[in-house]
């Protein structure tokens, strides 16, 4: 720390550069100081720092920071308690540019395991990552002020935020404890052959669709009394709700009754959520995936066959590739990728799916020989998918009844409550046209493609990452699209997939593994090491965590993939 301060005072009015020489590690009283990288100008992206504290510094009980799930809401508290405290100080510090800055990464509704902050629970040593912009008049430096951020602004910010002593504890208490009874539900879901879980009194619609806070004065959720399943909490409670049962489940109702409101909700049950999000248990199975349409995508050597056959071009849809998929193609594509990455449970909204994918009514059967009609819509195998698979499905539709005669629970949107009405709905389609049988068994989809080496990268000296909020990332000159991929919440989860892809081109992707094979080594390697697996150089603090079908969803979209 004193040596520090010295430099600090050494390089007072010199130019810019002269900041370089306090790159290094600094002992301070309870933790050390890291200046990983020293940004080139005062308008450049601000410098990289990070704080390594001891547990005997921080005194975080060891018991919060043992388990992985109590230890993501743990390091999520931390960090949203640190980002308040150094807000205060921001751009407190004078100069040009982007001096005075102090930021780090500012966490949302979803609980997210982030790079920002870790805490390795074998030794529960403590690590954040923060952004400071160097202060500068043009280009001379201005040490005293960073001094004042270093030496005044910083520490205190720690000792504020970082340290057990100085935590609301009965606050802490609070978070701690709703991670555990969001583990146990998770851990019952199975047990009681659930797919997802809604707590009655669970606030689902949001401020606006911008801002993903609760919305005030919103009816609270109320679950039907024969879906109505009650799961044990910690400390002997016990909490009722909506039981989504294994199958498939449909949800109808008019327009603005709450169905997608209450989709999008279950979409987000794949993460945890703060206390006062309103959605806090709502729990969906962690493999559970929004599958849509999405126009123009790119799609690899697929077996799509089991939904499009006999093109009139002749075009293969056992091994299918195109640059310009269109709606029913891209939402096959994307169903079959989905069963592929491991997922348990298809979530779809018939508002955003192609429809001649997703239905076609007897009566048009009946007009169209299917000979002449290359598609088997979803209605055709999603019965099949379940009893052949044991994947699921939750289905929003609010302009056919066909799906009725193949669904297990049909579930009422009605002034944002849900009913019952799977018995008057599967008589009211037993009296309809029968549905036609459509031809085929499903075969278990397997994934041969074998991923080739991408010479362009390797040989590359330097590859350039970015992402691009959470709509796309690229790699050098190569954007993935991304935006249809509803369930990347933050862009910092793009980012470590851009992370990934490049790890992936430049040491896995070696023209002999399949590539199911490189995803999950990648994936393995990154759970065990943490995020230090996918970085070139140290981790940056702006990644999180993402899931398996995440990663599945970005390779299989990157138009630079190579196959053989």
């Amino acid at each position: 720390m004193r040596k520090l301060e010295q430099l600090l005072y050494d390089t007072d009015h010199k130019s810019y550069p002269a900041y370089k020489s306090l790159k290094g590690r600094y002992q301070f009283s309870d933790y050390l100081l890291s200046i990983d990288h020293v940004q080139g100008d005062p308008f450049a992206a601000p410098s990289s720092l990070s704080i390594h504290m001891k547990a005997s510094s921080h005194g975080l009980p060891k018991e919060y920071y043992e388990t992985k799930h109590r230890r993501i809401m743990l390091q999520d508290y931390l960090l949203r308690r640190f980002h308040e405290a150094l807000g205060r100080y921001d751009h407190r510090a004078k100069g040009s540019g982007k001096s005075g800055t102090l930021s780090v990464s500012a966490a949302h509704q979803e609980v997210l395991e982030r790079s920002a902050l870790t805490i390795r629970p074998e030794s529960g040593l403590l690590i954040l990552r923060f952004s400071a912009g160097f202060p500068a008049a043009g280009r001379t430096t201005l040490s005293m002020e960073l001094k004042k951020m270093l030496l005044e602004y910083v520490p205190d910010c720690v000792s504020k935020s970082l340290k057990y002593a100085a935590l609301n504890k009965r606050d802490l208490e609070k978070w701690i404890s709703l991670s555990d009874d969001q583990q146990r539900i998770r851990d019952q879901l199975p047990e009681n052959g659930l797919i997802a879980f809604v707590a009655d009194g669970a606030i689902l619609p949001r401020k606006s669709g911008i801002d993903d806070r609760p919305m005030s004065g919103a009816v609270a959720f109320e679950s039907p009394e024969k879906d109505r399943v009650t799961l044990s909490l910690s400390n002997g409670r016990s909490l009722s709700g909506l039981g989504i049962k294994k199958g498939i489940t449909l949800i109808v109702g008019g327009g603005y009754h709450g169905k997608s409101t209450l989709l999008k909700a279950l979409e987000r049950g794949v993460y945890n959520h703060i206390p006062g999000d309103g959605r806090e248990y709502v729990i969906t199975e962690d493999t559970a995936m929004k599958i849509r349409s999405e126009d123009g995508r790119s799609v690899k050597q697929l077996d799509i066959s089991a939904f499009i056959r006999n093109l009139p071009n002749g075009k293969d849809t056992v091994c299918f590739s195109t640059e310009d998929a269109s709606g029913s193609t891209s939402q096959a594509a994307n169903t079959v990728e989905a069963v592929l990455s491991g997922s348990r449970t298809l979530l779809i909204d018939e508002d955003t799916s192609a429809t001649n994918f997703m239905v076609r009514d007897a009566l048009m059967q009946q007009v169209i020989h299917p000979n002449q009609e290359p598609i088997i819509p979803f209605l055709g195998r999603m019965r099949q998918m379940y009893d052949e698979f044991g994947v699921s499905t939750i289905l929003v539709a609010g302009s056919s009844g066909a799906f009725f005669s193949v669904s297990d629970t049909i579930l009422q949107m009605k002034e944002y409550h849900p009913y019952d009405i799977t018995v008057e709905a599967k008589e009211a389609a037993a009296k309809e046209i029968s549905a036609i049988e459509f031809p085929g068994i499903l075969a278990k989809w397997t994934d041969r493609r074998v991923a080739l080496a991408n010479r362009k990268v390797t040989e590359s000296r330097k590859v350039k990452v970015r992402g691009n909020g959470t709509d796309s990332v690229s790699l050098n000159h190569e954007s993935v699209e991304l935006r249809f991929v509803e369930q990347l919440v933050d862009q910092e989860q793009t980012n470590l997939l851009g992370a990934m892809l490049r790890c992936l081109e430049e040491n896995y992707f070696d023209g002999r593994s399949t590539l199911p094979q490189c995803l999950e080594r990648i994936y393995q390697t990154l759970m065990v090491d943490g995020f230090d697996a996918v970085c070139a150089s140290c981790v940056p603090g702006n990644l999180a965590m993402v899931r398996p079908q995440e990663l599945w969803a970005m390779v299989n979209r990157y138009r630079g993939f190579l196959v053989k």
